[in-house]
């Protein structure tokens, strides 16, 4: 009986250290996580990360642009994949404080995507706030730290003029396409 248990012990033992370890999605989306970015990551780990990639560090004087800070992350076909923000400008010791997801790729478990419609946000996810701007409804979605923008074209005429009506999910059309899809890390 005591060799049954043993080999028992022996085999499952065997089978657990044999099991290959998952391998990180590097394309997934998910609470301080997105493909092999986390949180904590430092700017000056970008190149290592993204080594099959491009990375694109703009500058204030890079075309007149109005975000001084923004490292882009291009596929090395060409491909935009990522345009990320980081805390402090020009220091390689800082950590990312929002990452814009660019290509479709990259998705949560639910399957949403920078190529998704309000109808996937609002059955997969509680929406924490909805923001009325001038050209967009910005949607909060603070279970996986994003804020989703709608294009106002995409919502009914009553509310694409008039930035002080407060705009529910109800009145949101379920085709409406997602404008940009912003992840937000807080600093700790």
């Amino acid at each position: 009986m005591l060799k049954k248990i043993n080999y028992l012990l022996l085999l499952c033992l065997c089978i657990v250290s044999c099991q290959k370890e998952k391998k990180q999605d590097p394309f997934e989306i998910s609470y301080n996580r997105i493909g092999n970015l986390t949180n904590t990551v430092k700017v000056k780990q970008l190149d290592s990360i993204y080594a099959n990639d491009s990375v694109v560090r703009l500058s204030k004087t890079d075309r007149f642009l109005s975000a001084t800070n923004t490292i882009e992350i291009y596929e090395k076909g060409g491909a935009k994949l990522l345009a990320l923000e980081p805390r402090e400008e020009n220091d390689p010791e800082s950590s990312i404080e929002s990452i814009q997801v660019i290509d479709s790729r990259y998705k949560t478990a639910t399957g949403l995507s920078a190529n998704s419609v309000f109808k996937d946000i609002k059955d997969n996810y509680a929406i924490t706030k909805i923001n009325n701007t001038l050209s967009t409804a910005v949607i909060f979605v603070d279970s996986i730290q994003a804020s989703i923008a709608i294009d106002k074209k995409e919502l009914p005429s009553e509310l694409r003029l008039n930035t002080d009506k407060k705009i529910e999910a109800s009145q949101i059309p379920d085709t409406a396409k997602i404008k940009h899809f912003l992840i937000s890390w807080d600093e700790h």
